[in-house]
Formats: C-alpha cells, sequence, structure tokens
C-alpha cells in the first residue's frame, strides 16, 4: 500500500464532497441566512451529525479497525465472526437509541440548546426538526460500519465516495423545497434522513463481496467483544474531541441570536482541510499501522508515522495561514447572498479566523491519536481528551459574557494545541515515535513554502480587493482564481524547496 496513493483516492472523493458540501450550505445560507429557522436546523442537523463525525471519523474507526484487522492477520473466518457480532449489537444499540432520543426529544434540546427555551418558537421549531433528523444517525453509523470494514481491506474509495450522494440529495431538495413553495427547514430535514439511507444502501452493495451486512437476533459476547466495548467508549470521546468542542460552544452559543449559525458555517470552511490532511491520512494510516504494530514491524511503524506527520503539516500548515489572511472574502465569496447579511458574513469570518489558529491542531490530533489507537490503546487519549474538553468549557464559560460567541472559537483552538502538546508528551514518554533526519529536513522547507505562499495570496487579495464588495455577482470566480493560483504556487514551491515530492510519502 502507498500511503500518498491511498490517501490521495479517499482526499479525491472527499474533496468532491465537501465542494457540494459548500453548494449545499451555499444555499442554505441564501435560502436560511443567519436567523430562527437557520438556528434550528443546525442544531436538529448539528445532533445526529456530532454522532456521526464521532463515529465516521474517528471512534469507531479507532476501536474496531486494529480489533478487525488483528483478525485478518489470523484468519478471515475469525474476522467474519468477529465483524458480525458487532454489527449486531450495533444494529440493536442504535434502534434502542433512536427510540429513546425520539421520545425524549425536547430534554436532548434542552441539553445541546438551552438558550433556545428563551425563545418558544425557535425551540418548539428544532424539536420538531431534530425528531426528523435523528433517524439519519442510526443509517449512517450503519454506513460507517461497512466503511470500516472497506478500510480495513485497503478499499477507501467507496465509502469516501458516498457521502457525495447525500449532498446531492440535500441539494436537491433546496432546490426542490423553492419548487414546491414549502419549508426550507423541514424539506432538508426529511432530506437529511433520506440521504443517510441511500448512503448505507450504496455501501451495502460495495461490501458485500467482504462482509454480509444482514442483522440477526442471536449475539455472542465473548472476550473479543467485551475488549472491544472497552476501547470504544473512550475512544468516542478521543477522537472525536474536536466535535465534542464544537458542540460544547454549540450549547454555549445557542444564548446568543444567530451565533449557532456563526459557528456552523465557520466550521463548514475550516473541516475541508480537517477532511484531507487530517481524517484522510489517519483513515489511510490506522490499518496499515495497526498490522506493522500486530507485525512487530516497529521501524516500518515509525517510518509511516513520520510520514504522515509530514505530510498532514504540509497541508495543514499552509491551510490555516490562507484561512487567516483571507477568511473574510472566503465567506463572503460563499455564503454572501440573499440573507447571508454583512454582519453574518463579518461575524462568521471572525469565528473563522481564530478556527484557523487552531487547524494544524485539528489536524494532527487525528495522526498522534492513531499511534495510540495501533497498540490498542484508547484511554490515554480519553484522559488527553477530557483535559482538553474542560478547558474549552472553562475558557468559554468565564469569558463568554466578556467577549461574546467569539470565545468559542478561541476556546477550541488553544484546547486543541494543549491536547498536542500533551499527546506528544506521552508518545515520548512512551518511546512510541522519534523524528527522523528526513522530517527534520522536510519541515523547514515546508515552513518556507509556506511563508512564501502567503506572500502571493496576500498579493492577490489585494489586487482583486474591489472584487469582494457584497454586491459583486463575480466573487467567488475571483476567490477560485486566488485559490487556484496560491495553490499551484504552492506546489511548485515546495518542489523547488524540496519540501514535497510524491515519491517521498510510500511505504518501503
Amino acid at each position: 500500500m502507498n500511503l500518498i496513493a491511498s490517501t490521495s483516492t479517499f482526499s479525491f472523493f472527499t474533496l468532491i464532497s465537501r465542494i457540494l458540501g459548500y453548494v449545499r450550505d451555499i444555499l442554505i445560507a441564501i435560502f436560511l441566512g443567519t436567523g430562527l429557522f437557520a438556528d434550528a436546523f443546525f442544531v436538529a442537523f448539528r445532533l445526529p451529525n456530532t454522532f456521526r463525525r464521532l463515529f465516521a471519523e474517528g471512534a469507531f474507526n479507532a476501536a474496531f479497525v486494529p480489533s478487525y484487522t488483528g483478525e485478518l492477520v489470523q484468519s478471515k473466518e475469525q474476522a467474519t465472526n468477529f465483524a458480525k457480532n458487532i454489527f449486531n449489537l450495533l444494529f440493536i444499540t442504535l434502534l434502542i437509541l433512536i427510540f429513546v432520543a425520539e421520545m425524549f426529544m425536547p430534554q436532548l434540546i434542552y441539553l445541546i440548546a438551552p438558550g433556545f427555551y428563551k425563545d418558544p418558537e425557535k425551540l418548539s421549531l428544532a424539536i420538531s426538526l431534530s425528531r426528523i433528523t435523528f433517524p439519519f444517525l442510526f443509517f449512517i453509523s450503519l454506513a460507517t460500519f461497512l466503511s470500516a470494514i472497506l478500510n480495513s481491506h485497503n478499499k477507501f474509495a467507496a465509502a469516501a465516495a458516498a457521502p457525495i450522494i447525500f449532498n446531492i440529495i440535500l441539494i436537491g431538495s433546496l432546490l426542490f423545497s423553492q419548487l414546491i413553495d414549502s419549508s426550507v427547514a423541514s424539506t432538508l430535514s426529511y432530506a437529511v434522513s433520506i440521504g443517510g439511507f441511500i448512503q448505507l444502501v450504496i455501501l451495502f452493495f460495495f461490501v458485500k463481496k467482504k462482509f454480509n451486512p444482514i442483522p440477526i437476533i442471536k449475539i455472542k459476547i465473548d472476550e473479543k467483544i467485551k475488549f472491544f466495548f472497552k476501547k470504544l467508549i473512550p475512544s468516542i470521546f478521543s477522537s472525536g474531541v474536536t466535535q465534542i468542542n464544537i458542540l460544547v460552544g454549540t450549547i454555549i452559543a445557542s444564548f446568543h441570536p444567530g451565533a449557532v449559525s456563526y459557528l456552523y458555517y465557520a466550521d463548514r470552511v475550516y473541516h475541508i482541510n480537517l477532511a484531507i490532511a487530517g481524517i484522510g491520512i489517519s483513515t489511510v494510516m490506522l490499518p496499515e499501522l495497526s498490522k506493522l504494530i500486530k507485525n512487530n514491524n516497529i521501524v516500518e511503524a515509525v517510518d509511516l508515522q513520520n510520514r504522515s506527520i509530514e505530510f498532514c503539516l504540509f497541508l495543514s500548515i499552509p491551510a490555516a495561514l490562507a484561512l487567516l489572511i483571507s477568511s473574510n472574502e472566503i465567506i463572503n465569496s460563499l455564503f454572501g447572498y440573499g440573507s447571508f447579511d454583512i454582519n453574518s458574513i463579518n461575524n462568521t469570518s471572525l469565528a473563522l479566523t481564530y478556527f484557523a489558529y487552531g487547524v494544524p491542531a485539528f489536524a494532527i490530533l487525528k495522526i498522534l491519536s492513531n499511534l495510540f489507537f495501533a497498540r490498542n490503546d484508547t484511554k490515554t487519549p480519553f484522559y488527553l481528551s477530557v483535559i482538553s474538553v474542560l478547558i474549552n468549557i472553562i475558557i468559554s464559560v468565564s469569558l463568554f459574557n466578556r467577549f461574546g460567541f467569539i470565545i468559542i472559537p478561541i476556546a477550541t483552538s488553544i484546547s486543541s494545541w494543549l491536547n498536542v502538546l500533551m499527546h506528544f508528551y506521552f508518545i515520548r514518554k512512551r518511546n512510541l515515535h522519534f523524528f527522523d533526519t528526513n522530517f527534520f529536513y522536510k519541515l523547514p522547507r515546508i515552513i518556507l513554502s509556506v511563508v512564501v505562499m502567503g506572500g502571493i495570496l496576500y498579493l492577490l487579495l489585494g489586487f482583486f480587493s474591489d472584487k469582494f464588495n457584497y454586491n459583486e455577482s463575480w466573487k467567488f470566480i475571483y476567490l477560485f482564481i486566488i485559490v487556484t493560483i496560491s495553490l499551484i504556487s504552492y506546489f511548485l514551491i515546495s518542489n523547488f524547496t524540496g519540501a514535497f515530492k510524491f515519491k517521498d510519502i510510500k511505504l518501503k
């Protein structure tokens, strides 16, 4: 397996999905803006989507992939039996969870958006929409399980491509709501659950050759299953710490009108880099690292860790700088239409600026946690993540009245960087990793390339500054031109400085 090739496959389809996701969010911004309906929908979507991100991008993979690949090393039959038991338990647990959540949805909304209780209309709408969207969790969690099976067999394309269909369905629902003049928020909420179901069906057909996902009532809870769930519980928290921090932010932001929407749109923008630099690399890395550790190939494991961290920094550092320099232009070009007014642009871009400081930390945490997960250690990242979340809560709550909603992205970035430092401390203490000469050769060259790219981006923004007025109809095109030129220049500069060459990122 070649790391760059597999990551490129995963990232290509992820990028297409994210682009369609931006189209979706642009339409939401136009039709809903940042008012009552937008806040209610984003809470309704955030609820199951937070669980989706916890499962799809961290917890489940972190617990399942090392165990499943370990069984594959022993025999295919052992792996299949293990997967069947996990699937059956997951199926039953999710059914119970959905049923309970639907019954107690008012109480659940109170937990994640307590500020809505000041506005009965917004509260009622959020409860109603959440009951529509919550079944999405059932479908997408099962879809994630099937994705983990495929990833463990180094089949990344289908799992990465399936969300493309989901976003197409949501875009279609937005346009359809305009044609039939129905409630945008309601139509979109139904589309969320329908999209999750179709995503599950698609993955079902791709996974059949590796695993037959037919649930049965009979469940065998042996020591392997117990060990899996012992890992799963802490990994839910540790691998999804960024999303937990965002959820904490949503809870606090619910007391500020429009703040939930500002944070949602800002989160959407920086998440494209996290999807590629953090989630993409870590998803590809984890099954291979687990196999290397299982076979005691420590030299190759450390090499993979170094190349993964190196590649992550290569992608995340320039992204962070680009967001810092051009946050207002990005938000204006992507969302500055219709109901999304100038005030919404300014507040969202301010949130994005402070999220940008944490982008490298968000991404590299995905890589660093894998060093523990591949060794079946989910407790250490869990304890570190608990500390990180507590720091986030303390900063956000204590300073919210003074700084308003903007303290939320500040606290998220600070707590994430502290989490990175704590991870590095325990990695070094347990001798799980050391940086090789190739890493130290590349890092200063990456930084030099980023600085030059940042200068080019700054000059381009200045040259096109008059093209980013609120009423400028072609501003998105100008943003696309600037981003394209900046990306090409970064890769050319990186190649010239020796910061990055594709042949360097491979398993030997």
